[in-house]
């Protein structure tokens, strides 16, 4: 990462992984495409828009944790979204749209077109969610088309070179570290208002709540891509509506009565439906709007809104039942004919994304590049029904260190769920998944069963190439390391587990089983600092930190707590497995610096304190070319 040397950010790094897979695989089969609503052909208007003067412009809401029911449209009659709403019922609406059951691995899919586990991201963290170096993306394929790109919010695919957005095709970044505001890899004492943020790889402060703040760059980032006359990509990513729960307390007050946790939840929503509001009404002052592609989706099942309402489905985010993937995607495109109310019911799926957008806007996908995911083109330009062949798709939610066969598991097809390799619901007549009907047809789960085999065995070979964190680049010469992205191991996540001295239990000896995978490009001599707060929080590391402030909401915010002193007598350089150099922890000292010779390759990093209840892991740690 490029960063000096002393300012050390727990937020470069987020393998973070919430390790559920989808995938999807297309099969021949002869199916129906019920087309609920109708609209006129718009082939014609859709060629015209993609001459190279006219490139229709691109723009992306992805949230965190809202589901298919946290939405008026949908049927929530608790929850405030009218500007959504609006945008559904001018819309393409894909009824049948299914994702990971969790962030990371969707957002991979999204990003990529590609299986999850191809990509190497099936979690949240342990070093599985960053995606790997050879993936194209959303921002390299519309960069590429001669589009500007720009991401604004939630990455969550990687903090360090070769990672992060602005090395995937993203010329203009505003962003959080790791998955989600206060995380491990975040600005260190981050809330969810007036945070600091990662602004082409700089730290900057802003004021206000952060989703208002990830569309307020994105919207600067429209405006100057209409004035400069460019087309444009705008992937606004939210953390919202994901914990902890937080948000202005003029969104909490249009909750009262309901529980804390819901008001805060559907709080970030609403907040979030008035900048989808404010960035519609942008679009259309620039004049920008009816050349524009506006889509909204989430990345997996509703977190916390289950109780209110799930539109009649099974499980939520983490499941493998259709609550858990099945989420809304919208699409509006006047000049492309996508203007009016049109559901679409065809299974389909995150992968579809990039071969799809890349088909409607006329662009070309890199040289040798195959896509997952199909474009699913002339599903949305049909006036009815059309001849399209019937997929099985893959969603799975690992949430582990290697991915396990059939662990929480969907295999889908139109109309039918395959579930934990047993379990066989159709849909269409069952869709809260309530009867297991698979002694009644033996066939169709010997069928499923087998398509699952065929893409498991596919995957298999690659679940081994783990994503190495890369050290001795002559552009980065200095690279910061978190608890986040260790494999192994219980994983410290956010800076509460930081202060807590998590994974130490009281009464019980510890051995530190995590590591850093790192990937040495160049043998030398280099310097490994290790510390226990990060080193812009200027503290010792047997120090304690006292609670920071508290933000409005019903969590209470990872700096809000005490930080723990660990009395840590010395630190341990581990390396490969073997103890290399340990060194005391003197008094009052912020850091224990180590130089270690490493050689061209794979290394396992892993350096410990020694403490009372036996080792904890350095839960920081900045690498240095010498």
């Amino acid at each position: 990462m490029n960063s000096k040397k002393n300012l050390f950010f727990p937020f470069f790094i987020t393998l973070a992984l919430s390790f559920s897979v989808c995938f999807v695989v297309s099969i021949a089969h002869a199916s129906q495409n019920k087309i609920i609503a109708g609209s006129k052909t718009v082939r014609a208007k859709a060629k015209a828009s993609n001459s190279k003067s006219t490139k229709p412009n691109i723009v992306i809401v992805i949230t965190d944790d809202q589901g298919y029911g946290d939405l008026g449209c949908t049927g929530n009659s608790v929850i405030k979204t009218p500007h959504t709403d609006k945008l559904a019922n001018e819309s393409l609406w894909l009824t049948d749209y299914h994702v990971a059951p969790t962030c990371s691995p969707t957002r991979a899919a999204l990003m990529s077109g590609h299986w999850t586990n191809r990509t190497g991201v099936w979690h949240t963290i342990m070093g599985r969610s960053m995606l790997r170096e050879n993936e194209g993306t959303l921002g390299q394929f519309f960069k590429e088309n001669g589009y500007e790109t720009g991401m604004f919010g939630k990455w969550h695919m990687g903090d360090n070179y070769p990672y992060r957005p602005e090395d995937r095709g993203f010329t203009e970044v505003y962003r959080h570290g790791g998955g989600g505001v206060g995380q491990t890899p975040d600005v260190w004492d981050n809330a969810y208002f007036d945070g600091g943020y990662f602004h082409n790889g700089k730290i900057v402060q802003a004021k206000g709540f952060c989703t208002d703040v990830f569309f307020e760059y994105g919207n600067k980032f429209i405006r100057e891509s209409v004035k400069q006359k460019k087309p444009f990509l705008a992937y606004i990513s939210t953390n919202a509506p994901h914990g902890p729960f937080h948000c202005p307390q003029k969104y909490l007050d249009m909750y009262k009565g309901q529980s804390g946790r819901i008001a805060s939840f559907f709080g970030m929503i609403t907040n979030i439906d008035d900048n989808v509001g404010k960035t519609r009404k942008l679009l259309k002052e620039l004049g920008v709007e009816d050349n524009t592609i506006f889509i909204f989706t989430t990345d997996n099942g509703t977190a916390s809104g289950r109780q209110i309402f799930n539109a009649g489905m099974r499980g939520q985010k983490g499941s493998e039942y259709d609550g858990g993937h099945r989420v809304p995607f919208f699409m509006h495109w006047p000049n492309g004919g996508m203007n009016k109310l049109k559901k679409i019911d065809t299974l389909c799926h995150a992968v579809d994304v990039a071969p799809t957008l890349l088909d409607l806007t006329g662009g070309k996908k890199p040289k040798g590049y195959k896509f997952d995911g199909v474009s699913i083109r002339k599903v949305l330009e049909a006036d009815g029904d059309v001849n399209w062949p019937d997929r099985m798709l893959i969603t799975d939610s690992q949430r582990v260190k290697d991915p396990i066969k059939w662990r929480k598991s969907s295999v889908m097809s139109q109309g039918w769920r395959l579930v934990n390799q047993k379990e066989l619901y159709n849909i269409d007549k069952d869709p809260g998944q309530t009867k297991d009907i698979a002694g009644q047809h033996p066939d169709k789960v010997t069928k499923m069963q087998a398509f699952y085999d065929q893409w498991w065995a596919e995957l298999e070979p690659t679940f081994a190439e783990t994503t190495e964190l890369h050290v001795g680049h002559k552009k980065h010469l200095v690279v910061s390391l978190t608890s986040h992205d260790w494999i192994g191991g219980p994983t410290p996540w956010n800076q509460g587990h930081n202060r807590s001295k998590y994974p130490l239990k009281k009464g019980r000896s510890a051995k530190h089983e995590g590591h850093w995978a790192l990937k040495v490009l160049k043998a030398g001599i280099y310097q490994i600092e290790v510390m226990r707060w990060p080193a812009e929080s200027g503290k010792a590391i047997n120090e304690e930190l006292v609670a920071g402030a508290d933000v409005p909401g019903e969590s209470k915010a990872f700096r809000a707590q005490v930080g723990q002193s660990i009395g840590a007598k010395s630190a341990t350089l581990r390396l490969n497995g073997k103890n290399v150099q340990t060194k005391p922890v003197s008094k009052g000292a912020k850091k224990v610096v180590f130089e270690a010779k490493l050689t061209k390759g794979k290394h396992e990093l892993a350096p410990f304190f020694s403490v009372p209840e036996g080792e904890l892991g350095c839960y920081y740690a900045v690498i240095t070319t010498k």
